[in-house]
């Protein structure tokens, strides 16, 4: 599985982006794709996840209310929509697949998007 990320940027504090992650190579294996962020020296975090089989989510604490996860399972692609951005949503965004390969899952990532929001 390969994953691409596009749409980061600079955003004023109260703007919005949205970013997305196309999915290429055994896409049938995904069972849930998300958004994780990581500033340097931090651990990365959660944003928001969505299982591309029910659709059901789950976000991050510090997103809910104003980041909206959704998925394009025809084109491989799924979108973080970023409202009401802050300075602290400044981070490097990664893209993740979560796949079951027959005897276990593995984790894809992407490469990462830069997203830095001014005050």
């Amino acid at each position: 599985v390969q994953l691409v990320e596009s749409g980061g940027g600079l955003v004023q504090a109260g703007g919005s982006l949205r970013l997305s992650c196309l999915a290429s190579g055994d896409t049938f294996s995904i069972n849930a794709v998300g958004w994780y962020r990581q500033a340097s020296g931090k651990l990365r975090e959660l944003v928001a996840q969505i299982n591309v089989l029910d659709g059901s989510t789950n976000y991050g604490d510090s997103v809910k209310g104003r980041f909206t996860i959704s998925r394009d399972n025809a084109k491989n692609t799924m979108y973080l929509q970023m409202n009401n951005l802050k300075p602290e949503d400044t981070d490097v965004y990664y893209c993740n697949a979560l796949s079951w390969d027959g005897t276990g899952y593995r984790n894809y990532w992407g490469q990462g998007t830069q997203v830095t929001v001014s005050s």
